[in-house]
C-alpha cells in the first residue's frame, strides 16, 4: 500500500494566533490580519526585528527578519505588537490535538507545523486523499478559526514541498507522477534543506532549477555536498522513506534551544552553543531520574530555514557528554555551512532511570561517567562553572583565544 502523508503548515501563524486571541479574550474588533501589521519588538525605540507580518504588509515589502525601523520606513502605519509566546504554544496544541484525532501518526515538525501519515486512515474518509486533506483543512478553519495549507504525498518530504506551493488556506498535492511539471522547473532555493550556501555550491556547478539537479551527476554533487549532497539529490528526484515520527501526547521530552545574538558560521561555535544546551538538558533529565533514547538537533539559519536530525541510541541515557557527543555528529551531517540563528537540542522516548537496560560494559561505563559528571557539577556548583572544565571545553577556548 502506497503510504499517505499531509504536512499540515499554519498561514502566518503567529499573527494569525494572535488575531485571534486579541478578537476572542481581549474583545478587539480589529482583525490583525486585514491591515498592515506584524509581531515583533518595540515601535516607539524601533528596537527588535519583524517576527511574523500580514499579507497587507507584506504587500509593502516588509520582510520577516528585517528590523523595526527597516519595517517602518517600507510602511510608516504599521501596527506594531509584541509577541504572546504562551498564546502561541497554546494554539499549537490545540492544532496537534484535531490532527491526532484524524490519525495517531502526528509528528511535530516546529510550533506551526506538522507531519500526519495518513495511510489507511485517509482511505476510510474517501478514497481520494486530497479530498480527506480538504475536510481536514476546513475542520481546522471551522474548530480553531486560523487556516492551514496541507501538502499531501507519498513521502514527507514531497508533502512540504506540496504545501509551500501557493498560500493560504490551499491543498496542493506532490505526488512523483507530478514532480516533472510541479517542482523540477522551480529555483533550487526552493528545495528542501537548501540553503543560500547550499544555493551557491550549486550555482557554481551551473544548476539553477530542482530539474537540473535531479539529472545531475550524484557522484559530483556528494563530492561538493559531502553527506548533504545524496541527501538533496535524493530530494531532487522525490526520494525519501523517512518515518512520520510519531509521539503521543502525553509523551515528556526534554530540550532546549536558544536563539544566537548574531549568526553564527563557524562550527566550533556553534558547538560551544550545543555543548550548554546539552549541559542543561542533561541536568533535567538527572533531576528527574529519567534517561532519553533519542537525541535531535535542530538549526534554523539566517533565511529562518528549519533543519532537524535526529538518531536513536543503544542504550537511554541521561550524561550532558554524551548526549553532546550524539549532537555534534548530529549537527555534522546535517548543517550546510549557512549562518546559524538559532540551535535546540532535545531529546524523547523518555525511560525511566529503573527500565534501563544495560550490559556489564555499558554498566561499567555509566557509572564511572556518572560519578565523574557528579563530581563536576558539585565543584560547579559549589566554586562556578569555570572551576572545572573538560578536556572539550579547554578546546573550545583555544579556538576563540
Amino acid at each position: 500500500m502506497e503510504r499517505i502523508i499531509f504536512h499540515i503548515d499554519v498561514n502566518n501563524a503567529y499573527l494569525s494566533w494572535e488575531a485571534l486571541y486579541r478578537i476572542q479574550e481581549l474583545g478587539e474588533s480589529l482583525d490583525l490580519r486585514t491591515i498592515p501589521s506584524a509581531i515583533g519588538g518595540d515601535r516607539e525605540s524601533r528596537h527588535g526585528i519583524i517576527l511574523a507580518k500580514s499579507m497587507p504588509a507584506r504587500s509593502y515589502g516588509v520582510q520577516t527578519a528585517e528590523t523595526i525601523g527597516e519595517a517602518l520606513k517600507k510602511c510608516p502605519n504599521l501596527v506594531i505588537v509584541p509577541p504572546r509566546r504562551w498564546v502561541y504554544k497554546e494554539n499549537s496544541r490545540k492544532l496537534m490535538e484535531l490532527l491526532r484525532e484524524y490519525s495517531p501518526a502526528v509528528e511535530q515538525f516546529s510550533i506551526d507545523e506538522a507531519f500526519v501519515d495518513m495511510t489507511g486512515v485517509s482511505r476510510e474518509m474517501t478514497s481520494d486523499p486530497v479530498l480527506a486533506a480538504e475536510v481536514l483543512r476546513q475542520a481546522v478553519r471551522d474548530r480553531l478559526g486560523f487556516t492551514v495549507n496541507i501538502g499531501v504525498s507519498c513521502n514527507k518530504m514531497l508533502a512540504k514541498m506540496a504545501s509551500d506551493f501557493q498560500k493560504p488556506d490551499r491543498v496542493h498535492s506532490l505526488f512523483p507522477d507530478e514532480i516533472r511539471e510541479k517542482m523540477w522547473p522551480l529555483p533550487i532555493r526552493r528545495l528542501l534543506f537548501v540553503g543560500r550556501s547550499t544555493e551557491q555550491k550549486l550555482y557554481n556547478l551551473g544548476i539553477r532549477t530542482i530539474g537540473d539537479l535531479a539529472h545531475s551527476d550524484k557522484a559530483i554533487i556528494c563530492s561538493h555536498l559531502g553527506k548533504q549532497g545524496a541527501m538533496v539529490y535524493n530530494y531532487a528526484n522525490g526520494i525519501d522513506e523517512s518515518p512520520v515520527a510519531a509521539q503521543a501526547p502525553d509523551s515528556k521530552g526534554y530540550g532546549n534551544s536558544t536563539t544566537i545574538s548574531h549568526d553564527v558560521t563557524d562550527s566550533h561555535e556553534a558547538k560551544d552553543v550545543l555543548r550548554r544546551l546539552c549541559d542543561s538538558v542533561g541536568k533535567r533529565l538527572q533531576k528527574d531520574h529519567v534517561r532519553a533514547r533519542v537525541v535531535a538537533v535542530s538549526i534554523k539559519n539566517s533565511d529562518f530555514m528549519r533543519y532537524s536530525h535526529q538518531c536513536t541510541l543503544a542504550t537511554a541515557t541521561d550524561s550532558p557528554a554524551e548526549l553532546y557527543q550524539q549532537a555534534c555528529r548530529l549537527f555534522d551531517e546535517c548543517w550546510d555551512g549557512s549562518p546559524v540563528r538559532l540551535l535546540g537540542v532535545s531529546t524523547s522516548k523518555i525511560t525511566k532511570d529503573s527500565l534501563q537496560q544495560l550490559n556489564l560494559f555499558d554498566h561499567e561505563k555509566l557509572e564511572k561517567k556518572q560519578r565523574l559528571e557528579s563530581a563536576i557539577d558539585s565543584i560547579r556548583s559549589r566554586y562556578g562553572k569555570n572551576a572545572v572544565m573538560r578536556a572539550s571545553e579547554k578546546q573550545d577556548e583555544k579556538n576563540f583565544g
